[in-house]
């Protein structure tokens, strides 16, 4: 029962020296009050309702003035035994797996994979899918930087540091800096309301670490006033992350490969500065070195900068994929966005059948022109070679009975 009240010691939440009472010289409401993190909870259920309107209504016409297309797909023959496996067992079976279904659905091994392949590609989501929620971060992202652009860029601790911490913790809030964390906070939520049913990345465990630790960081630094650092933190990320869904956007469409290779370029170097340099040696020299000349250390300063640690290491597992795309792209073989944009290793299938059926172009749409000029000469290769073979048995025939006749 003790336990709720002990978890808002003031020594948890304030420096040494400070109490909650001291807290209660600002105005109820100049200053952070922890019920006010229940109306992110609204708020990420009508980031919900608004992404699904606009992935709807926006997204679709959007795509297609980009060119986006859905690609085509063969489809896997009806197979009771082989579905029933596919859902209840796995996705991908083993050499032994193969065997025992070869043995149950009298088809051959490379019946077998083929029909596992086309399944497995049946379930990889769309182009227009992708496009959708990339458009919506993308817009997201962008209004969320431009507002918080705005309400900063005449604040003094956009420009000094070191007035994070002046007077702290009695630094009253305002309004626009309260709406700004609500916003964020509630879009973070709607990332994990909808986590089921988004695309799963090859980094899923990644993000939701990610979206967890934003969550604890913004709640926390709201209830400990940590407001002037927390809003230097979300214009940080916001700015990188444009450019990441702009690509992937442009990437998703048709013709718009350069513009693409560009954005990407953009991005990267954007992300390697300012998570890699501006992240650890402004944001987390700000948090560890100079508030300290303010305060010295409590509970609250350690959680906030652990919170802070775990996104520096993210940050750095995620320069190292796309350092991994730079050299690729700097080789001319970047075709996948190794990042963020590719589906899991389950369904990073190839999409080219073995017997030349269908073929990938650079940009992922299926060349059928050139599938069919491989699958026709192969006919044609294979019908004269039935037709010379039979006329030689016939000769061989007419000869033998001549002979015999003879």
């Amino acid at each position: 029962m003790d336990l709720l009240p002990d978890v808002w010691r003031q020594d948890y939440w304030l420096p040494p020296g400070v109490t909650w009472e001291d807290m209660e010289n600002l105005a109820d409401s100049d200053r952070p009050q922890p019920l006010d993190l229940l109306v992110a909870l609204p708020l990420a259920l009508g980031f919900v309702v608004l992404r699904y309107m606009f992935e709807r209504f926006l997204a679709p016409p959007i795509g297609r003035c980009l060119g986006v297309k859905n690609r085509l797909q063969v489809t896997a023959a009806p197979s009771p035994k082989l579905e029933s496996f596919y859902m209840k067992r796995s996705r991908q079976p083993t050499q032994s797996e193969i065997v025992g279904l070869m043995l149950l659905c009298g088809k051959t091994q490379r019946q077998i994979e083929t029909w596992f392949r086309r399944r497995r590609n049946q379930d990889r989501p769309c182009q227009t899918k992708k496009f959708g929620e990339a458009a919506w971060r993308f817009f997201f992202y962008l209004t969320a930087f431009v507002a918080g652009l705005a309400c900063l860029i005449d604040r003094p601790w956009l420009w000094d540091r070191g007035e994070c911490w002046r007077q702290y913790p009695v630094q009253p809030m305002e309004r626009a800096h309260y709406w700004y964390y609500m916003l964020e906070l509630g879009f973070y939520g709607s990332l994990l309301l909808r986590i089921s049913v988004d695309i799963k990345r090859k980094d899923f465990k990644e993000q939701v670490i990610h979206h967890l630790a934003t969550i604890f960081l913004l709640s926390f630094s709201y209830c400990a006033n940590y407001i002037r650092i927390g809003t230097l933190v979300m214009l940080l990320h916001d700015s990188s992350d444009i450019l990441l869904e702009s690509a992937k956007m442009f990437n998703y469409g048709t013709g718009w490969r350069k513009t693409c290779d560009t954005l990407f370029i953009v991005f990267a170097v954007a992300f390697l500065v300012t998570r890699l340099v501006i992240f650890p040696s402004k944001i987390i020299h700000t948090t560890l070195v100079l508030s300290m000349e303010v305060f010295e250390p409590f509970a609250g300063y350690y959680f906030f900068n652990i919170l802070l640690m775990v996104l520096q290491v993210l940050h750095i597992f995620w320069a190292g994929l796309i350092l991994r795309m730079v050299y690729k792209f700097l080789k001319g073989k970047l075709e996948k966005d190794e990042r963020s944009d590719e589906e899991s290793e389950a369904e990073e299938e190839e999409e080219e059948e073995r017997g030349g059926e269908e073929t990938v172009d650079q940009d992922g749409d299926y060349c059928w022109e050139r599938s069919k000029d491989t699958l026709n000469t192969k006919l044609s290769m294979l019908t004269n070679s039935c037709v010379l073979n039979t006329f030689t048995n016939h000769r061989a025939s007419v000869a033998d009975r001549m002979r015999k006749a003879q």
